[in-house]
């Protein structure tokens, strides 16, 4: 089954790979050893990182937070980083882990934490630099692509897939929020320091690329080129109807052939990715108005992201159960909504995390309240643990993902602790964030090497830091 789980089992490492198994382990005899490599074998250094995590370890009391604290939150720079100068341009690859290939979602919020840093470390900006550039090259390449290879000449495992992709690509799943992620990635960099050298001829085409496929896929003409077919037992690796998925009517939404967990949509409008690609329609605009001139462009973004929140308004919101109106989390344009979530980002419980809706605002609170709750089909409650799962690893398995998103959603410190206090008693001795783990014995997990999660995790810390520091102060969490 040629799927990105049975991937975990067969994938061709990188050089780093090969200490995985000791690194990733089970705890060593002294439980709160540290579990990053040795200074010499990280794939990248940063004095800024490295100030932070002194920083913030030195405020937390729980030595084993404070541990899992030092092993996620370099845990990208620590093991899954290649960073270059080619063609006189810095140029970063950054693979998702245990998969020797780079996911443009992935690699955005793997290094979304260090982001708030790079004014005060050079190198770490032209890291950051780097990766703006090569997904630039990732979209001119294929923008329906999700996933890609540094060697632009690599042939993918997924050789059976149809259409046949392009050599440099891993995996052809069509996921609006891939180039959300790309959009979000540019506009933050240059936000943080100004520096706009990297929105050349290059970049510039590949934002009119995203902005055009996002057109297509509104499929207002009840076409797309797009389609997706892969032979597996695996139901939810490919769309329905021989790889084109449900029919939709058009209503100003674009269709997604994938959710971010890289699973199938159901109905195709996927609204947490619409609303995450109208906010970086909003982010071009502003870009393509303050910093290139181009009004013209500006303005139609503006516009395409105003289509896009109307129609979420209309065809993705809903009275349900009780809860007063709250968002669907896919749509089809004919009044079919499907309600729950799912834990990866973009989520309708992390809109608050991306800066798409406010905790106070009505719609996203009713929302929050259902998905926190028993109606939620996708909200688990074990022996172990509460949190959200995912069909991607199946009924019985929560997300540590889902529970550092709920804490970063949250303005409640006690809900805060609870979170911390379950990602501390769910990594099974590791040390690491998983996928997933079984919600009655977390001993049965996924991914030992997920480094999202885990520097996702760091960036719970860091905020729990400078927001409620008392919590790191307990010396038992």
């Amino acid at each position: 089954m040629n799927t990105r789980r049975a991937f975990l089992q067969t994938a061709s490492y990188t050089a780093f790979a090969l200490q995985a198994a000791n690194l990733f382990g089970q705890a060593t005899q002294n439980v709160f050893e540290s579990k990053r490599p040795p200074p010499e074998k990280r794939t990248f250094t940063s004095e800024a990182v490295e100030r932070k995590i002194k920083e913030v370890k030195a405020a937390i009391r729980d030595p084993e937070v404070a541990w899992l604290f030092e092993n996620c939150y370099p845990n990208t720079l620590d093991t899954t980083t290649d960073f270059e100068v080619l063609d006189g341009k810095p140029d970063t690859f950054i693979i998702t882990g245990d998969i020797d290939a780079m996911w443009l979602r992935d690699s955005t919020c793997q290094v979304w934490p260090y982001l708030p840093l790079i004014t005060t470390d050079e190198k770490l900006r032209c890291l950051i630099q780097g990766l703006v550039n090569r997904q630039t090259k990732c979209v001119l390449s294929d923008p329906y692509a999700n996933a890609f290879y540094k060697d632009l000449t690599r042939i993918s495992k997924h050789t059976q897939d149809l259409p046949k992709m392009l050599p440099g690509i891993h995996e052809r799943k069509w996921e609006i929020d891939s180039l959300c992620y790309v959009v979000r990635l540019a506009y933050r960099y240059h936000e943080l320091t100004c520096d706009a050298s990297c929105f050349d001829a290059a970049w510039d085409r590949a934002m009119r690329l995203v902005v055009a496929t996002f057109k297509t896929e509104q499929r207002k003409d009840g076409t797309s080129p797009y389609y997706f077919i892969r032979k597996t037992a695996n139901m939810i690796d490919a769309p329905v109807y021989k790889g084109t998925g449900q029919p939709v009517r058009p209503v100003g939404m674009i269709c997604s052939m994938f959710r971010p967990s890289d699973d199938a949509t159901i109905l195709p409008f996927l609204i947490p990715s619409n609303l995450f690609a109208a906010q970086a329609l909003r982010q071009l605009s502003d870009l393509y108005s303050r910093v290139l001139n181009e009004a013209a462009f500006a303005k139609e973004c503006a516009a395409f992201a105003d289509e896009i929140e109307a129609a979420v308004l209309k065809w993705g919101t809903a009275e349900h159960l009780g809860y007063g109106r709250i968002y669907a989390y896919e749509a089809d344009g004919y009044g079919n909504r499907l309600f729950m979530d799912d834990a990866n980002v973009p989520s309708l419980l992390s809109l608050c995390y991306l800066g798409i809706s406010r905790p106070d605002e009505p719609l996203y609170r009713n929302t929050r309240s259902y998905l926190l709750s028993g109606d939620n089909p996708w909200y688990l409650r074990g022996q172990a643990a509460e949190g959200f799962g995912s069909p991607h690893t199946g009924k019985q398995t929560i997300w540590p993902m889902g529970i550092i998103l709920r804490a970063l959603t949250s303005e409640d410190p006690k809900e805060i602790r609870r979170c911390l206090h379950l990602l501390k008693t769910t990594h099974a001795g590791t040390g690491f964030m998983h996928e997933s783990f079984h919600k009655d014995n977390p001993a049965e997990f996924s991914r030992k090497w997920f480094a999202w999660a885990n520097t996702l995790f760091g960036e719970l810390v860091v905020k729990i830091h400078q927001t409620h520091p008392e919590l790191l102060g307990e010396r038992e969490l």
